[in-house]
């Protein structure tokens, strides 16, 4: 029934797809030709040519990335739509140069190029909005107990317990935990509200006896060299066996797996721009959000600079050492904020409130952040980010790193001018171990829209902590 019940969502999503580049399509044509947003309209082509390019090159071209960047596979286990929506820029940017590599091959210049970016823009926009109503109908559906799929769990020790309670407290996943095989000794007993309702001989019996979705096995080491019967019972009748590793509980955070050739090799962290494309969205990113901030702050930065020079002697603009991506050290821009210091003092003295250091500009630059405007050119040099963990000076470095555990877990990422950690507060002289759980969380839960909301909150939050 499930299968079934998968079967028809997707033929659903394949036809409510087509139906969003189709409007998209439409729009993007209106708004080209029947608009002045873009410009006198000039030679093009009649409307039944774009009607061709659509049923034969768009639609054909938009469902064949849709299956390739994995659209259609279920994804009842995902918490948010950042990683679908991510998957469908994906699509609709390889799509853009897919279409126009079509029409340079059939040699037709009077396509308005300017169409499919539209096209593009507005697909991406639609196909995001359509898969977070139709991911949120489903939750709530999976919510109120339809739609579910039923799970057999083979294991009682604690792996078994944790995987049975994150299954009951997560209702949207629509799974529910429908029998537990065990040790003999426990049969009758229950974990996390199932009862145990047999011993792991029973396997072949109740899988015989019972619609099962899912088998998953969670058994602990001493009973792996069982792992091949299991999996040959659950197959026997159809069913794909699951296991959660044991020694999962070691990892310090979300694996992921690469092969090399047959061999799997377990990733102990996850780090989302290691993402060859995520890591390119985040660099032209970058780049833009840098050159559009740098004009948009040149009078106040030039301001900042004369009020520099003539208020204090020395240098306009402060270079530091710091240890950036990788652990490789680079020169940070500040505005000078602070009297000239001897540069052994400056490499290992912290920052405090009421540092007598600080100039009269300084303070006033420091609290309300403008000193940090010229690391918008260590963006643009590519040492920095708009948003990553703080960059630190390399004597902190080399002691949080024997303090702090997971202190380096941070230089897996480019730093940043502003950073999840910093809009929680954490800035100045705080506790640098919250400040690591807050830059470790960044590094593997990243995605463009958490960049996007630091941003936000660091332009209209005031932190105390800055000075």
């Amino acid at each position: 029934m499930i299968k079934e019940n998968q079967r028809l969502l997707n033929i659903a999503l394949v036809l409510i797809d087509v139906l969003v580049v189709v409007v998209s399509l439409a729009c993007s044509f209106w708004l080209r030709f029947h608009t002045v947003l873009f410009g006198p309209i000039g030679g093009h082509l009649p409307l039944h040519s774009y009607v061709l390019f659509l049923v034969f090159a768009v639609i054909p071209i938009y469902l064949i990335l849709y299956f390739a960047f994995g659209l259609y596979k279920p994804r009842r286990t995902y918490k948010n739509i950042f990683s679908e929506a991510t998957q469908i820029i994906k699509v609709n940017i390889v799509a853009f140069f897919g279409l126009v590599s079509v029409l340079f091959i059939i040699n037709e210049p009077d396509f308005s190029r300017i169409m499919l970016i539209l096209l593009a823009i507005i697909a991406s926009f639609l196909g995001i909005v359509e898969r977070f109503t139709i991911r949120n109908f489903l939750k709530n559906i999976r919510a109120n107990n339809r739609n579910l799929k039923h799970i057999l769990i083979v294991g009682d020790n604690d792996l078994a317990f944790s995987f049975a309670r994150k299954i009951k407290d997560n209702p949207y996943l629509g799974f529910v935990v429908s029998g537990i095989l065990g040790r003999s000794a426990h049969i009758g007993d229950e974990i996390a509200g199932t009862k145990i309702i047999g011993a792991f001989k029973d396997l072949d019996e109740i899988l015989e006896n019972n619609n099962f979705d899912r088998v998953v096995l969670a058994i602990p080491l001493m009973y792996y060299y069982r792992i091949n019967e299991l999996v040959e019972s659950c197959e026997k009748v159809g069913i794909k066996a699951e296991i959660i590793p044991d020694y999962i509980r070691y990892f310090p955070a979300q694996p992921s797996v690469d092969m090399i050739e047959d061999i799997p090799i377990i990733n102990i962290r996850y780090v989302p721009l290691d993402d060859e494309f995520n890591k390119f969205l985040k660099y032209a990113s970058d780049y833009i959000i840098s050159i559009i901030a740098i004009v948009i702050t040149s009078p106040v930065m030039l301001i900042t600079a004369i009020a520099i020079k003539l208020t204090s002697r020395g240098p306009i603009i402060f270079k530091q050492e710091r240890i950036g991506h990788n652990g490789k050290p680079f020169n940070m821009y500040k505005f000078r904020s602070m009297k000239v210091q001897d540069p052994s003092e400056e490499k290992s003295e912290w920052t405090t409130k009421d540092d007598p250091r600080k100039t009269a500009v300084g303070n006033f630059i420091r609290k309300t952040s403008i000193d940090e405007l010229p690391q918008f050119f260590n963006v643009l040099k590519g040492d920095m980010s708009v948003v990553g963990p703080r960059p630190e000076r390399p004597y902190f470095v080399e002691q949080f790193k024997k303090d702090v555990p997971k202190y380096m877990v941070k230089h897996q990422v480019r730093p940043g001018i502003t950073g999840w950690a910093q809009i929680h507060g954490c800035r100045g002289d705080t506790s640098i171990k919250k400040r690591i759980e807050y830059d470790i969380e960044y590094v593997e839960n990243w995605h463009m829209g958490l960049d996007l909301a630091i941003m936000i909150k660091t332009a209209l939050k005031k932190n105390p902590n800055a000075y």
